[in-house]
């Protein structure tokens, strides 16, 4: 067991969720435990009671309980249903004795929540397979998005791989389908973004130029339809919540079947464009727990290559990821 411990908030974890900065720092403990510690007052920030959806600023101390080291987290999970037993085992895109790496399915959460009784978290159980500890969750993707999603098949690799993305060693490449074309072929976007007040189920950002975080995206027009739709490469140099998805909205070309963020612009309509979100995590790439450079791709979900096949773009035309920003 570890001894208790008061850290301290970093200017890069700003506005993270409590819940997802304590996933980053502490991977071996579990949702649950993490929801049972705050409840009984366990983990606090600034002296202070504190819960999973609060927002943190930099400099602010988090009050940490003693934690077991390397035990397995204490979840409380139903056993997996065997359809969800072999879409997960399909979805294993790369594994070795540290990491997994996942093409996971859009629609599918990867923590719980308020409602949620079904999410990555709590089937893990299924990537166990001979290892003596269940995986461990190192990141997160938003609900809808597809895409690379690392895991880490002990505690002593998922701190590993953790800490590549606190100090931004990792690097994460997205496609999108958008709702019309950017104006430039290539560009950054440096704009800050805040909580927008509003209801607790929809959170929304914004951009706020006085309280808003540091947030920067390249892009790139891979291929474009007329005005009509783009194919956009992207790769996020920070990791604010729906970065993208309000960047490219800022753009004047939101995400295709992100009702969040599109507003009043009329979503692409046509036999083969589907309405559900078009945002792909494309690849990843960080140093490997044991030395060296890991990078894997993912394939399209089934809509978004329905989409591209509609407008004639091709998956093969962007190139190795992560190319086109490398000297930027």
């Amino acid at each position: 067991m570890t001894a208790v411990q008061t850290l301290s908030v970093g200017e890069d974890e700003a506005e993270l969720r409590l819940d997802r900065w304590f996933h980053r720092r502490f991977p071996q403990v579990s949702h649950g435990r993490l929801e049972k510690l705050l409840r009984t007052g366990q983990v606090r920030v600034d002296g202070r009671r504190a819960k999973a959806g609060q927002r943190l600023e930099p400099g602010q101390s988090v009050r940490i309980p003693p934690l077991p080291d390397d035990t397995a987290p204490a979840v409380e999970r139903a056993a997996v249903s065997d359809s969800d037993f072999r879409m997960l085992r399909d979805a294993v895109l790369h594994m070795d004795e540290d990491v997994i790496v996942l093409n996971k399915p859009p629609g599918l959460p990867v923590q719980g929540g308020t409602g949620l009784s079904r999410h990555l978290d709590g089937m893990l159980d299924a990537l166990a397979y001979d290892a003596p500890e269940r995986p461990r969750l190192v990141h997160r993707l938003d609900k809808d998005t597809s895409g690379v999603l690392l895991l880490g098949r002990s505690a002593r690799a998922a701190a590993k791989l953790a800490a590549a993305f606190r100090s931004r060693a990792a690097r994460k490449c997205y496609w999108a389908l958008v709702i019309g074309v950017p104006k430039l072929a290539k560009g950054r976007i440096d704009a800050p973004l805040a909580k927008q007040p509003g209801e607790a189920t929809r959170e929304r950002m914004a951009v706020d130029e006085e309280e808003g975080r540091h947030a920067i995206t390249w892009y790139r027009i891979v291929a474009a339809a007329h005005k009509k739709a783009a194919w956009l490469e992207l790769e996020p140099r920070t990791g604010r919540t729906h970065q993208l998805r309000a960047h490219c909205a800022l753009l004047g070309t939101p995400i295709q079947g992100d009702s969040l963020y599109g507003g009043a612009v009329e979503m692409l309509s046509g036999g083969g464009i589907s309405r559900k979100l078009h945002l792909h995590a494309r690849a990843i790439r960080l140093p490997h727990p044991r030395g060296g450079m890991l990078e894997v791709t993912a394939p399209l979900p089934p809509h978004m290559l329905a989409s591209f096949e509609f407008f004639g773009f091709d998956g093969d035309g962007a190139g190795p990821a992560f190319a086109a920003f490398d000297e930027e």
